[in-house]
């Protein structure tokens, strides 16, 4: 009994701040961040004030994490790819990776911050630590394994992993950001995502010595 109270509370805890984001990404998307209110996420959500208070004191924690959450890849976690194959690597996470940036809110949102944070001091001070995102922290850790198992060369893995990320998202998200009705098909998503591998793959992949004996 002991041990599975705090599992309980823990399980409480995880499902309101759940509704809490849920609650906040709707009125955010539909108020914008000066017409919403704590008072009103924390009605529309089901929890009391204090509850809200508790897991974000101000607005502007409570707006970074809901664009946070939205960046989460519909499978939960990306797990890192095993290394060997730099190529299907780079793949699995490009597709991960695309895939959070054609979920719909994901454009509302960015639209929301890109639009909103210059009007708000306590927005322009948030980071948007957008390296917490599973697809990207995966890419970080997968480049890195690749390097260190002398499959991949590289000058900084951060370096390399924000030109993925920036060659997928110029084809399959900025497009979409900007232009009313802009739409891609799965194929074209999926060359996408394969044009930015073999990019990679080209620049930073290591090539076995040809004459080393089979």
């Amino acid at each position: 009994m002991t041990r599975e109270l705090p599992e309980y509370h823990q399980r409480v805890a995880d499902e309101n701040r759940a509704a809490v984001l849920a609650a906040a990404e709707a009125l955010f998307l539909e108020s914008g961040y000066d017409r919403t209110s704590l008072a009103r996420v924390a009605e529309n959500a089901g929890v009391s004030r204090a509850t809200l208070f508790k897991q974000f004191p101000t607005k502007a924690l409570l707006f970074e994490a809901t664009v946070l959450a939205v960046g989460q890849s519909p499978g939960g976690t990306v797990p890192v790819p095993p290394t060997g194959d730099l190529s299907a690597g780079l793949l699995a996470l490009g597709r991960a990776y695309a895939d959070v940036l054609l979920q719909p809110r994901t454009a509302g949102l960015i639209r929301l911050v890109i639009a909103e944070a210059p009007r708000f001091a306590e927005l322009r001070e948030r980071t948007f630590d957008f390296g917490t995102l599973p697809a990207l922290a995966a890419l970080g850790s997968y480049l890195r394994a690749e390097q260190d198992a002398g499959r991949a060369h590289m000058e900084s893995p951060g370096i390399a992993s924000a030109q993925f990320l920036g060659m997928i998202a110029s084809a399959v998200f900025w497009p979409r950001l900007v232009h009313a009705g802009w739409s891609i098909t799965e194929e074209e998503q999926q060359r996408a995502v394969e044009e930015a591998v073999t990019t990679m793959v080209a620049r930073y992949g290591v090539q076995p010595d040809a004459r080393t004996p089979a």
